[in-house]
Formats: C-alpha cells, structure tokens, sequence
C-alpha cells in the first residue's frame, strides 16, 4: 500500500486512548501493529553529559516531537547541549521527526512567542550565557552513519552542532512522506555551524540536502556527493566566510542563496543556483573561530565567488545577474546547456537595505558580476549522469585534457580569495591555519600549478565512468 496516503488519528482522555487507523490491503489482525510513543531512543536527561562514543547500533522508530531552533531539539539520538561526542557506524531510521540532534537545550523560553528573527536572537543571547562556546559546547563527530526515513531532518542541530565534523554519512529519504509544514526539513539542518565540517557524504532523495541556516561561519561543505534532491544546498542570512569545493551537485537544484561570503570551488553544477536577492532580518555575525558575537547585519545578495567550477548539464547561473554585492566567476567551464550569470540590475531595492549594505553597494557597484578566464562550449556535451550498481555510485561523464591548456588556473588559497565583506574575515581552514584546495573529491593531489576544475584531477579524455560512493 501507499505509506503516504495511509492516515491514523487518535482522541485521549483521563481514562483511555483511542486510535483510528487505515490499514489498505492488509488485516490487521494478521499482521504485526506497532504503536509508537517513545520520545527518543538515546538522549541524556540533562544537558552538559560529555565525551559519549554511540557505535555500531541500529537506532529506529521514535516518536520525536518537532523541534524549532529556538526550543530543544530531540533526535531519535541526541546529544543535548553536551561537547566531544562521536556518533559513528549506526543506523538511525524512522523517527517522526528527527534522526540525529546536535541541537539546543531545553527552557522556559521554548516555543513562547521566540519564532521571530528578533526572538531568535534572544535565543542566542542565553545560549551564550548557558555555555556556547568552543570549550564547553558542540565538537562532535558524526561519521559513516545511515540515516534514512525522518520525517523533519537527518542530522538537526541549533548551536549546539557547532566545531562538529559530519563526515561519511549515507542519509537518504527525508520528509518524503511530507507529514509536516514548516521551514526546519532537510537531510542536514543547521543553525550557528560556527567552523562546522560537512564531507564525504551521501544525500539524496530529500527535500533539501544541506540547510545552514544563521551564522554558518567558518563552515565547510567539501567532497559531497547529493542528488536527486529537491535542493542540494540552501545558505541562508549567513554572512561568511563559508567554503563549498569539490562536491557532485547533481538535483535539479544545486543552491538556494540568501547569504554572502562564500567560496565556491572546483564543484560541478549540473542544475539551477536560485538567489534571494535581499533580506532584511538582521542576523549575527562572529569573532574568527569564535561563537561569541561582533554585530547583526541585513542580508544583501552577492559576494560570493566562483572559481575553477565546471558546469554541465542544466546549469544555470543566470540569477546572480541581480546581484546587490560583488559575484566573481573566475576560472570556470560551462558545457552544453549551461545559462551563465550576465549583466547586473542592481538598484531595484536599494531603499530598502541598510545604511551599512547601502555603503557596501556603493563601493562595489561596478563590481557586481565579473566573468574572469571562462571556457564556454556550447557544443559540447558532458553528460555528468549518476547510475546505481551493485558496488556503488558511478559518474558516467565526458571531461576533455584540452581545458587544462584552454584556460590556465590557480591553485585556490586563502591569498586567492578576496575575504568576506561583511565580518571582514579571510577564508581558513577551521584551526585557523591558511586555506588550500590541493586535493580533489578523491583526496588525491591536485596540479598546484594549473588545477583541473571541476572536483576531479582530468587524467584523461572522452567519456568516463567514475565510481564516485
């Protein structure tokens, strides 16, 4: 039977629950029926309970409650506001709502009257005085784990995810059943990823892949590989500076953007970038490598840089046209069927941004969309097609030698990149030490003096068949 179509409902009082459910094409009374209260599966009962290794279990069926980022955030394993977990080499499958949480605590403030950009900040404010720091919150590691049937997100976590490292994971078929509205649904869902590492995973068949929502600073999104996604990635009122390099970007939808200060590089982009030109909620931005806060600002669109990309397929960078701040595409290959960003429009809502996003227009208005060392061929074709066999994932795709000699690149450093415009911050590695883009999706050492672009060092010519999971 159709899972999504089957509905139950249920009325309780002081005495007796009663439960209504449909069964299609199935008795009941012949099968087994599993009613499910539970609220978690693993979770301590206070915060602050450190240094706690969850390894080789199959986790499933807990009835999660649905959790903002301003409230505690249950998963079917959670960490609750603790520091140096290490969740590794589990299932964790069909929560009501949420797989894994690296989210907030718990208090008297949740779900009472928060749900605002200005209540989110109060939010803030008292995690800040309730421990969120480097020393005592967060620096976890979520690592080859499989994650799969969560109805609100995979991995969930506000603040508390933050100096985490989610590596290795499969995590696969979220909010598929659509069981709820809202705006937390997505196989990773993040607030304040401060320094945040998200690679070498598997995401597909989700509603969005990877969402970092407010102060995702210093994160990083490398070597992923996401398909079949409504959206592969949304950056949302994030100010930077925030590095995405060497992913397989396969959705019809690669990126939704509502922030700046970011660096994308050496991805392949086979579907649209959508762009939220501005954004007046007021948002937080940090010292480096640090949770503790500098200034709020508006969310004007631009500043963001793409470099030594390669777009295939249904590429489409078109609506970075519109920029507000300055949008770099430097080094970058387009294919057949690929839309590039033009010319900008960038007066259309310029009343309506701040005095401090005004002044930064102003400096950079004839900056807004600048094309550098492109490779445009419309003609040919580079297929970028993902098959499933019995061993794993392979990238049937066309790469050419010939693009290495058609347009030399640099190597991508923390030098290379221009720094985040709005916490005036550089792009670094997440220990503070400089940035390099040496290696490729592989881990396999990049021509330091002419990279390939694209996430693969081009060995070869022609068609080729990739195992890329």
């Amino acid at each position: 039977a159709d899972e999504k179509s089957q509905l139950w409902t249920a009325s309780v009082d002081t005495a007796t629950t009663t439960i209504w459910a449909q069964f299609k094409n199935v008795n009941p009374n012949n099968e087994i029926t599993e009613i499910n209260v539970r609220e978690t599966v693993f979770y301590p009962d206070q915060p602050f309970i450190n240094f706690i290794t969850v390894r080789g279990f199959t986790m499933e069926q807990a009835a999660t409650n649905w959790a903002p980022p301003t409230a505690e955030q249950m998963g079917l394993i959670g960490t609750h506001w603790s520091r140096g977990w290490i969740i590794e080499n589990n299932t964790v499958r069909y929560s009501k709502c949420v797989g894994i949480a690296l989210g907030k605590y718990g208090d008297d403030h949740d779900n009472n009257q928060t749900e605002s950009a200005e209540g989110y900040v109060g939010t803030i404010k008292r995690a800040l005085a309730f421990g969120w720091n480097k020393g005592t919150i967060g620096g976890h590691i979520v690592r080859n784990n499989t994650i799969s049937n969560c109805e609100q997100t995979g991995i969930v976590g506000s603040m508390g995810c933050a100096f985490s490292i989610i590596e290795g994971n499969t995590i696969h078929d979220i909010f598929i059943k659509r069981l709820f509205s809202g705006y937390e649904q997505a196989a990773i869902k993040f607030h304040g990823a401060v320094d945040v590492q998200i690679r070498h995973n598997h995401i597909y068949r989700s509603n969005l892949g990877i969402w970092l929502d407010w102060m995702a600073q210093g994160a990083q999104v490398k070597n992923n590989l996401m398909h079949d996604n409504d959206e592969d990635i949304f950056l949302e009122v994030d100010h930077g500076p925030m590095l995405v390099s060497n992913n397989i970007l396969l959705s019809k939808t690669n990126l939704l953007m509502n922030s700046r200060g970011a660096a994308f590089v050496h991805n392949i982009f086979a579907g649209k970038i959508n762009v939220i030109n501005y954004d007046s909620r007021l948002t937080p931005y940090h010292k480096p490598h640090s949770t503790s806060l500098v200034s709020l600002h508006d969310n004007p669109g631009g500043d963001v840089q793409f470099v030594n990309n390669l777009f295939v397929r249904d590429g489409n960078a078109r609506e970075y046209s519109k920029a507000l701040l300055p949008v770099v595409f430097d080094g970058n290959v387009y294919t057949k069927g690929v839309i590039r960003a033009g010319s900008t429009d960038n007066q259309k809502r310029f009343g309506e941004m701040s005095k401090s996003a005004k002044e930064q227009m102003k400096k950079y208005q004839d900056q807004q969309a600048i094309e550098r060392n492109a490779l445009v061929i419309n003609d040919y074709d580079a297929m970028a097609n993902l098959t499933a066999e019995n061993d794993g994932m392979y990238l049937e795709i066309s790469l050419d030698k010939n693009w290495l000699n058609g347009q030399k690149r640099k190597l991508v450093t923390t030098e290379t990149l221009t720094r985040a415009l709005v916490p005036d911050l550089p792009f670094e590695n997440t220990d503070g030490s400089p940035l390099k883009i040496d290696t490729d999706y592989f881990g396999k050492k990049r021509n330091v003096t002419n990279p390939s672009p694209g996430p693969f060092e081009i060995r070869s010519s022609g068609k080729q068949k990739i195992k890329v999971w």
